[in-house]
């Protein structure tokens, strides 16, 4: 009796040794780098969320992380640094998730031949200066910018809407411009204003976030907006100091509004007087990409990804999303919600193709330098290398 239990113990013991380097070889692990915490309630959180999302969907995947790659947070610590432990991890696919880890993971990227490389946001491919084993990938905000800027215009009653921006780049001044212009469109066609009278102004605070003696302080700069008459603030900043005061003043009893960025859940912050958030929704995205490295099948590729129009809050297949805050009127809603449909007819429209809604002519660039003439529609790669804001935006372009 004995004799045979050992026997049974053995086999189960060989069977179970088998299937371990099995199970090994089933795991695939990806790095993911923020620029930011996970937890910052904004862009590098969103990043997080889709690569827990990846490990949900892809049976084996294995996320590894590094937070909080910038000079203020991580002076000493080198891309090449991070990915070279990572590697050391098995990590097969590398996600940059910044512009500004661009250049860098474009030098980075040659070193690892036998990686894949992802940086988001970044255009090298693109431009051909990327390795064959780097991509780059980006949503297509200007979507959600657009609703965003309108919900701003539907609930503002000075005519001033403040926008705080990061530092100032091609990304940048396009998601300011497409904010102005649902902001100028909805100021008329709903709320019944003067287009020519809404006052966009624009404020850089030098980063993506702040850091302390580097950039503007976020904080002073939404309370500024707030004290020169603006009484709805929108955020183009990875975190979410424009809804925090926002919240404050509003509990102060100041009548002011804010609509946040980059992460589904930013309304929580202050609900009361959140008019919604445009965000970006990487999951789906990123699972594309994790199971193309792992069967083989990647190839490079710059993808610009659309919101998925027959449901832009689908986390299983939208790029791009809007949650509408809490913040907005009834009426406004009502305006808001006819004003996605459009946008939505317009995508979907087949004599529109790869064109963005509004950035159409009469447009003119802010120092006056024409765009598209009346009747003719931006080109999508004029959208993308946006030299300067727009003419009706107040702010520096460079």
């Amino acid at each position: 009796m004995v004799q045979r239990t050992f026997l049974v113990v053995l086999v189960l013991f060989v069977l179970v040794g088998v299937g371990l380097p099995t199970l090994a070889q089933d795991e695939f692990v990806f790095g993911v780098v923020l620029v930011g915490p996970k937890d910052d309630h904004g862009w590098s959180q969103a990043h997080y969320e889709a690569g827990q999302y990846v490990e949900q969907e892809i049976p084996g995947a294995r996320m590894v992380v590094f937070e909080r790659l910038n000079p203020a947070d991580s002076p000493e610590a080198t891309l090449l640094d991070v990915v070279s432990e990572m590697v050391d991890q098995g990590a097969k696919l590398i996600l940059t998730t910044s512009d500004a880890f661009e250049e860098d993971t474009t030098q980075v990227a040659g070193n690892f031949p036998d990686v894949t490389f992802v940086n988001v946001s970044g255009d090298d491919v693109l431009t051909g200066q990327a390795p064959a084993n780097l991509g780059n990938l980006m949503g297509q905000m200007e979507w959600g910018k657009e609703i965003a800027g309108c919900a701003a215009a539907l609930m503002t009653e000075t005519g001033k809407i403040g926008y705080l921006g990061p530092l100032i780049n091609f990304e940048t001044r396009r998601l300011a411009a497409s904010a102005y212009l649902g902001a100028r469109y909805c100021y008329e066609h709903y709320a019944g204003g003067n287009p020519a009278d809404l006052q966009f102004t624009v404020t850089w605070i030098g980063f993506w976030f702040n850091i302390p003696g580097v950039t503007l302080d976020p904080t002073e700069e939404v309370n500024s907006f707030f004290d020169n008459g603006a009484d709805v603030v929108i955020s183009g900043i990875d975190t979410t100091e424009a809804i925090v005061i926002a919240g404050q003043r509003a509990a102060e009893g100041d009548r002011v509004f804010a609509v946040p960025y980059d992460f589904k859940g930013a309304c929580d912050e202050a609900p009361d007087i959140c008019l919604g958030v445009p965000y970006f929704n990487w999951g789906p995205a990123y699972v594309k990409v994790v199971q193309a490295v792992k069967d083989g099948s990647w190839a490079q590729s710059w993808d610009w990804l659309e919101p998925d129009w027959s449901d832009i809050n689908n986390p299983d297949t939208t790029a791009v999303g809007f949650v509408e805050g809490p913040g907005l009127s009834a009426e406004a809603k009502t305006h808001l919600d006819e004003f996605i449909a459009d946008l939505s007819n317009y995508a979907t429209n087949p004599f529109v193709p790869d064109s963005i809604a509004l950035w159409s002519g009469p447009l003119n660039l802010q120092d006056g330098t024409e765009l598209a003439p009346a009747g003719r529609l931006v080109d999508p790669l004029d959208v993308w290398y946006l030299p300067q804001l727009l003419e009706g935006m107040q702010g520096e372009s460079e």
